[in-house]
């Protein structure tokens, strides 16, 4: 028996292979240093937990709307305009399970088969994946330090094609930590409009910005009339530490509204209930004491490790300025990043994440760190590379 054609271009996460090689070590005995994978280490904050709790005790266990908890898209509209100043009403407010659920109910409702979608190489690796799942075609376009690894609008206007229908970005970006300057998204947003065509950005990583402050695109499209064609997504993984809880959400044109309840109550139905009724503690002041003062620390992490690795002869071109990862060329010690990463796991115990993960552009000649542990081990790593490499 044959199995879809669809499946057989859709390429796995390579740092899993890596993970449980690492989880291997472990089993054995051996002491691990984990940054290769992209979820804090911080637990839920307790207000968060506690009302999940609450909510199964109480039997709140039934299916919400496909769009999701009526009370939690409210105050997720009520965040844009505390956080952002921008007005966003509920009803364009979508619920799903993970960022990974909104983006292939943005991209299920905008593609039709044969579409074609721009992704910036490197990126976040699962983009392409769902662009293939759903019959369409990836082009990847190549970004490097001259644009902050990020698409531009000469990007755009040089690989459009009459066959593309949207463009993926990330602002900030995984695996690069880099952000998508205001200007830029802005002119991108209304060529694609131009076009005909919608842009998706993703912002799972806005509550993690660590030199200034970011715009939500939905700001760009309320004070410069460019709507109808944006759709935001964010998530309760990252910022909010509610990685294993899947809740995600999606902020999307009016028009696009019916067409996604309607295919998520096919794919999906709705996020976890319990899920739902827990996110709704993330947004009050006790939780948001605790996941700026996580912030702060994953701020001093990327400040100590960057100029660590600048010194052990990584090469870094573009500082991350949110997320919790570092983009680093490891050319000096190897052209195999894949090969260099199981080097480094085997002989000393560090596991990082290679390039191939996140496209074919230079991909054998970088690696990514997460500063997703604590920095005593961050420490202890770049001592255990030190020794290694140098």
């Amino acid at each position: 028996m044959t199995t879809s054609s669809r499946i057989d271009d859709i390429q796995p996460f390579h740092v899993m292979a890596l993970l449980a090689r690492a989880k291997e070590l472990e089993a054995e005995g051996k002491d691990i240093i984990h940054m290769e994978i992209g979820e804090p280490d911080f637990p839920t904050p307790e207000p968060i937990v506690a009302a999940g709790i609450e909510a199964i005790s109480q039997g709140d266990v039934h299916y919400t709307p496909a769009l999701g908890l009526p009370a939690l898209r409210e105050a997720i509209a009520t965040f844009y305009k505390t956080r952002y100043a921008v007005n966003v009403a509920a009803n364009r407010v979508v619920i799903t399970p993970g960022a990974s659920g909104a983006l292939m109910l943005a991209l299920g409702v905008v593609m039709q088969e044969g579409d074609e979608v721009l992704l910036a190489d490197p990126g976040y690796p699962c983009n392409k994946n769902f662009v293939r799942f759903l019959s369409g075609k990836v082009r990847s376009i190549a970004v490097d330090a001259s644009s902050d690894y990020q698409l531009t609008l000469k990007h755009l206007k040089e690989n459009w094609s009459d066959k593309t229908t949207a463009v993926m970005v990330a602002s900030p970006s995984n695996p690069t930590g880099t952000l998508l300057a205001k200007n830029e998204l802005m002119q991108m947003a209304a060529f694609v409009k131009e076009q005909g065509g919608y842009l998706i950005v993703d912002e799972i990583y806005h509550g993690l910005v660590y030199d200034g402050e970011v715009d939500t695109a939905l700001k760009i499209e309320e004070h410069h009339a460019i709507d109808n064609n944006i759709i935001v997504i964010n998530s309760f993984s990252k910022y909010f530490n509610m990685t294993g809880w899947r809740v995600g959400w999606l902020v999307a044109p009016d028009s696009l509204i019916n067409n996604m309840d309607k295919l998520a109550q096919n794919i999906f139905l709705a996020a976890p209930t319990p899920a739902q009724q827990a996110a709704l503690a993330a947004f009050n002041p006790e939780t948001t004491s605790i996941l700026e003062s996580h912030k702060q620390e994953f701020k001093q992490r990327r400040d100590f490790l960057l100029p660590k690795l600048k010194e052990l002869g990584f090469k870094i071109e573009v500082e991350p300025q949110g997320a919790f990862y570092i983009y680093a060329s490891c050319e000096k010690f190897s052209k195999d990043s894949y090969q260099l990463a199981y080097d480094l796991l085997e002989n000393i115990g560090v596991a990082i994440t290679p390039g191939k993960d996140f496209g074919e552009n230079k991909a054998n000649t970088f690696v990514r760190f997460a500063y997703t542990t604590s920095i005593e081990r961050i420490e202890e790593g770049v001592k255990r590379l030190a020794a290694y490499l140098v």
